[in-house]
């Protein structure tokens, strides 16, 4: 029987001490420690410790391994104010016509009809208008120069004025984030955080995979204004998700009928791939189709997957929507007494922490794909 804790955010809280926080990647990137979730049918919930070099090991040849694509942007950009005072815009989604949707600090000072310029050493700088506050997530509407009106278009400039945008619970950076924050796949640029289980995929190890003749194809899911939002909705039965734009194109659904066709396993690398194809299959009825377009997909216990087997993720913050995704494949209590074995085994929880396999085996029966 369903558990009503399930669709209550207060039960998806854990503490975690500041200690178990990365601050740093492990190299190489493989080197993350790996916890393997055990079958349903184990005796023991202790499940198996490895590192993410070992994954390999678990795919099978004919598996599909879909990752997603998204490059992030050096999207935090600093700027002055009009009275000299220094604020920072956190570009998120372009509006149309050089016109971007942006998380502004300190909010109260960027205010519509203000006049902001952008800063950075050995660059002119650039001046910004405040067009407008947006209700919907407390941002702003800024005026770039109208040439800037998409992700391709305005990377240029935000690579002359830009910083990565890590988390804010990452406070050692680095210049090595510039590379490091990035997958070794990322060619599709409009994300402002990264797809972070991708991280740990070394160009050793995905060669290692491909020669055990794991297929791969790529989603492509900008990581968004969702990902710097807390849940706030008690009853999970009213949760509503900002939209990500999401491409899952005809070459992907093909791949993923193939992989049924002889017999693979859908294998999904982290919660964005997961939240990409479930939303596509959404979008057509319960069929995977080709999507291009937002969605906003909630995804929580009690729902049953259509396309996605099994998942490599990283640990996530504690009433997250992710952790609500995670949950839906292995259920709450399981997820969170797994948490609390990673954090007494001393694995690393975050961005730039490790990770955890979800074999298909692991995943709930009710909850994987007919």
């Amino acid at each position: 029987m369903a558990d009503p804790r399930d669709l209550q955010l207060s039960a998806y809280d854990y503490e975690l001490p500041e200690a178990r926080i990365a601050q740093r990647p492990v190299e190489p990137r493989h080197a993350a420690k790996l916890l393997m979730v055990p079958p349903l049918e184990a005796s023991s919930l202790q499940g198996r410790h490895g590192t993410v070099w070992d994954w390999q090991n678990e795919l099978r040849s004919g598996d599909l391994l879909v990752v997603n694509d998204t490059r992030v942007l050096q999207a935090r950009l600093r700027v002055r104010r009009s009275g000299g005072g220094l604020g920072e815009l956190l570009v998120l989604e372009p509006r149309g016509e050089g016109r971007w949707l942006c998380l502004a600090r300190p909010g109260k000072k960027l205010r519509p009809g203000d006049q902001v310029w952008l800063e950075a050493l050995e660059q002119d700088p650039l001046p910004l208008q405040v067009l407008a506050s947006d209700p919907a997530s407390g941002g702003r509407i800024v005026q770039f120069p109208p040439a800037f009106a998409d992700a391709i278009a305005i990377e240029a400039l935000l690579q002359r004025y830009g910083e990565v945008p890590l988390p804010p619970y990452i406070t050692c950076h680095d210049d090595s984030d510039q590379e490091r924050y990035q997958t070794r796949y990322a060619s599709r640029p409009g994300a402002v955080a990264a797809p972070t289980a991708g991280l740990h995929l070394s160009d050793d190890l995905l060669q290692a995979i491909r020669e055990r003749g794991v297929q791969m194809s790529s989603v492509t899911l900008h990581v968004g204004l969702g990902t710097f939002r807390p849940v706030e909705t008690e009853d999970l039965r009213e949760l509503s998700l900002h939209s990500e734009w999401v491409e899952v194109s005809s070459e992907l659904v093909a791949a993923v009928q193939a992989c049924r066709q002889r017999g693979g396993r859908v294998i999904a690398v982290g919660t964005t791939s997961v939240r990409a194809l479930e939303g596509a299959a959404a979008a057509g009825g319960g069929q995977l189709q080709p999507l291009k377009g937002p969605v906003d997909l909630v995804i929580q216990p009690g729902y049953r997957f259509m396309v996605v087997d099994g998942l490599l993720t990283n640990f996530h913050l504690p009433k997250s929507s992710l952790l609500l995704l995670v949950s839906a494949l292995i259920g709450r209590e399981r997820l969170l007494d797994l948490y609390e074995l990673a954090m007494a085994s001393d694995y690393r929880f975050y961005s730039y922490g490790d990770a955890m396999w979800i074999a298909p085996g692991a995943v709930l029966m009710d909850a994987r794909p007919r």
